[in-house]
């Protein structure tokens, strides 16, 4: 008869992160996605110029487990919408892409990489 063993688990969760950028890069055995978080921080007593704060997550997977998180994403996404509605590009950033073209500021490549300033 077998003996029954306790095990005692301990979860280490990271930090919650907003990430509004995100550039994907590969190699031929691993994907590795770079969460971006940029954001500017301005103190009005400061007379120095503003300070650009760039915050980093960095998951490294093998191509099938990549493709795994595609196909889990593409469902995730599907259920979304079924509940809360198709998702579509904000307003606003409609309005943005319509003044950029008519500056003629359209980027050349539309799969161009994300840059920390626009």
């Amino acid at each position: 008869m077998s003996e029954e063993k306790k095990l005692n688990m301990s979860i280490s969760e990271g930090d919650e992160f907003f990430a509004h950028e995100l550039s994907i890069n590969f190699n031929p055995m691993q994907f590795t996605f770079d969460f971006k978080c940029v954001t500017p921080r301005v103190d009005a007593r400061s007379k120095e110029a503003p300070t650009i704060v760039a915050k980093h997550n960095v998951v490294m997977t093998d191509p099938y487990h990549a493709k795994q998180i595609l196909s889990l994403l593409k469902n995730v996404i599907e259920n979304y919408e079924e509940q809360y509605g198709k998702i579509e590009k904000p307003s606003a950033m409609k309005e943005f892409e319509k003044k950029q073209k008519k500056k003629g500021k359209e980027p050349k490549n539309k799969t161009r990489t994300p840059s920390y300033f626009g």
